[in-house]
């Protein structure tokens, strides 16, 4: 059986976009159609811990579906469903409207409400078709559903349970209700009248069980909504993070949605409830990832530091420490992916650990020196040290296994992902002519995460009064970029290569992966002019954002995965690069196209959408499979809030770079309650006005931007 990580078909509908809602929280997801119905046939259900507790859900009224009216979105796990009766025949109106209220949390409760608009008294048959398949994830996913196991059916009063038992594993679905009767096997329903302007009420509630333990879901049917974990959770997240306020039309509501969905996508393992990692994105990937959960973190620090610090303790915790070809496992390496199927622990430490990525394990060393520069639990960073040093290892020993000083990686399992950087599709690494990279693959961004690696080291080493070691990866890091800029460089088309194949030929593909080299700061300043140009190029910018792949490269194709399409975090990346280098007119090309895309699909930015040009189509072209909400996409308006600050911390020197660059199109700009040094901070634009207010003490104010090289130079901020 194919491993999760490997599928490379394209996910099968969950109904139209516009046509559907996705709830989540933490590992519990909901879709459904704008009626609040779910139809299995189009890959909908109650997800928990990888698995579908609920298939099928569909309301009736006098035998039949409803009309959708309206729906609601009205936090991340809950939603407001508006339908109405079908008229009688001869009618033109119905009198009976149905609104369904759900919240979803380690379970699901809805509760229902039948109005009677009429003048005179309505009969009514309510009804509530449920089914239940326990399908993985990923059988959903992959459009491979099969009933497997023995499966049993239970009515209580007032309640269906169902199992499913598979080998040792069990897994069932209590569904109970108020207001309700079981009717039938897989029909719950109720015969009533309700009054002229009356009503009739109900309540389903579903609980999971595993393992023979029934889970008390999050949302109880009769008790108080606003007691509820994640409801409490969300208004502590939504009371801790920096507020804003603009004259820009659109962008509160934008940043409003991503630190809510971020606030959302928040994991919470019960072996350690303080410690918050962030999913990846609904629908698929509601787990954790070392990439996903790295760079959303990193592009999340100006909202919330701590969210970094609970992944890279939950990384390290998860660390390689054996050689397993099978699980890609090496000593030193960080995880690329985390799954549960039929684990029956609720903790994180039950999932099934993938470690098949290049990139994890460097971004692990960039974001723990990032918490650094941020001054935040400097003695829970330096506890992680040692696991910095087993990931410096892993990059010496397994990442640069030929030696040559770049870091690759090859598939190692026929169960494992053959490219193994975030474009990791099976034809995301090309060159210009299309043809696939074969390995050992060294990526562009790779060595530019790597560099930054190195650079993090020394900066530890040095605030440790450590030289030697300190000198030590300042030499490997000036040694890794000097080989960088000379074999990666083309000369000819003045851009880097995508990557080196097996025997060192460029892949020359011109792609967005360059704009994550100015990121790190490998890239010489004397080629940074001409990558800008390149990535603000018709051939790369859309308009909407930065393309993955150039029009002018053969394979280009504005709907797939990563030859064409364009990804809000890869685009957020791109202008910090070009921020960073002093391009400050193309990074705000970037950012502003971002805000525009975000604001045309309603405030929240999809995991991608298509590569057409702004000229082509009026606004952003969806993907079909895309994730919404999806992490570094919820966190990409957080770092282009950054950047449009110009903010950049480096508290053990005592130093706050603050150089504003707010467009005109954005005009005023405040952004307050900015976590910083145990306090917090306000910083308002108005112009060429800037204030700030709650500077820790200790901490000079230098108003402008930070050099972008100046962090190879321990001591020297």
């Amino acid at each position: 059986m194919a491993q999760p990580w490997t599928f490379t078909g394209e996910p099968p509908s969950v109904g139209q976009g516009a046509g559907i809602v996705t709830l989540v929280e933490g590992s519990t997801f909901c879709i459904s159609g704008t009626a609040g119905d779910i139809e299995p046939a189009m890959s909908q259900g109650l997800f928990f811990r990888d698995t579908r507790f609920l298939s099928a859900l569909e309301l009736r009224l006098n035998g039949l579906a409803l009309q959708t009216l309206s729906s609601v979105v009205l936090d991340p796990f809950s939603a407001t469903f508006v339908a109405r009766a079908r008229p009688r025949p001869g009618r033109a109106d119905s009198t009976l409207v149905a609104f369904r209220t759900r919240y979803v949390g380690r379970g699901m409760r809805e509760d229902i409400v039948v109005r009677n608009f009429g003048p005179e008294p309505a009969a009514c048959t309510i009804e509530l078709a449920v089914d239940v398949d326990f399908a993985d994830l990923f059988e959903v996913k992959e459009g491979r559903v099969e009933l497997r196991g023995e499966r049993t059916l239970e009515v209580r009063d007032a309640a269906l349970a169902f199992g499913c038992h598979r080998g040792q594993s069990h897994r069932g679905t209590v569904i109970s209700c108020t207001g309700l009767v079981v009717m039938e096997h897989h029909l719950l329903g109720a015969e009533v009248v309700i009054e002229p302007q009356g009503s009739w009420t109900g309540c389903l509630e579903l609980a999971p069980v595993i393992d023979e333990a029934e889970l008390e879901p999050l949302y109880r049917c009769g008790r108080p909504v606003a007691r509820a974990a994640p409801t409490e959770r969300l208004q502590r997240w939504r009371r801790q993070v920096p507020t804003l306020s603009s004259s820009h039309p659109g962008l509160e509501a934008v940043v409003a949605r991503s630190q809510a969905d971020l606030g959302a996508l928040r994991i919470f393992d019960p072996e350690f409830p303080e410690r918050a990692v962030v999913a990846a994105g609904a629908p698929w990937f509601m787990t954790l990832f070392g990439r996903d959960s790295l760079l959303t973190s990193w592009m999340a620090m100006l909202v919330d530091p701590d969210l970094a610090l609970g992944v890279v303790q939950t990384l390290a915790r998860f660390q390689g420490e054996k050689v397993d070809p099978e699980t890609e496992e090496e000593p030193g390496r960080i995880l690329h992916e985390m799954r549960f199927g039929s684990a029956a622990s609720l903790s994180l430490s039950g999932g099934q650990v993938y470690y098949g990525t290049a990139d994890a394990t460097p971004l692990f060393v960039m974001l723990l020196g990032e918490l650094r520069r941020w001054g935040l639990a400097a003695e829970q960073v330096d506890r992680l040290l040692p696991h910095v040093d087993r990931a410096m290892a892993w990059i010496s020993d397994y990442g640069d296994a030929d030696g040559d000083g770049f870091v690759e990686y090859e598939q190692a399992s026929s169960r494992g992902l053959r490219n193994q950087g975030w474009k990791d599709s099976w034809d995301g690494v090309r060159d210009a002519q299309g043809e696939l990279g074969k390995g050992p693959i060294a990526l562009c961004e790779v060595q530019g995460y790597t560099y930054a690696a190195y650079v993090a080291r020394a900066h530890f080493a040095h605030e440790a009064g450590d030289e030697a070691t300190a000198a030590a990866f300042r030499r490997r890091a000036a040694e890794l970029k000097e080989s960088f800029n000379r074999q990666f460089w083309n000369e000819d088309q003045q851009w880097f290569a995508m990557a080196l194949d097996g025997d060192k030929r460029p892949l020359d593909a011109l792609t967005s992966n360059i704009g994550h080299c100015l990121w790190t700061g490998i890239v010489d300043e004397s080629k940074a002019a001409a990558v800008a140009g390149h990535l603000l190029s018709p051939a790369m910018f859309s308009g909407w954002g930065v393309r993955t792949l150039a029009t002018t490269m053969v394979g280009y194709n504005p709907i797939s995965y990563h030859n064409g399409s364009v990804w809000p975090h890869d685009s957020a990346i791109v202008a910090a690069g070009l921020m960073r280098y002093g391009f400050v007119e193309e990074a705000l090309r970037v950012v502003m196209a971002l805000v525009d895309s975000a604001i045309a699909v309603g405030g929240r930015l999809p995991e991608l959408f298509g590569g057409l040009d702004r000229a082509e189509l009026p606004v952003p072209l969806g993907y079909p499979a895309s994730c919404s909400p999806q992490a570094w996409a919820a966190a990409s308006p957080l770092l282009l809030l950054r950047l449009l600050l110009r903010f950049d911390p480096w508290l053990p020197h005592g130093k706050l770079w603050l150089a504003p660059v707010v467009p005109a199109a954005i005009g005023r700009l405040r952004v307050g309650h900015i976590p910083l040094g145990g306090g917090r901070v306000a910083v308002s634009v108005d112009g060429e006005d800037v204030s700030v207010e709650g500077l820790p003490p200790g901490v000079e104010l230098v108003s402008e931007p930070r050099q972008p090289l100046s962090a190879e130079v321990p001591g020297v901020p």
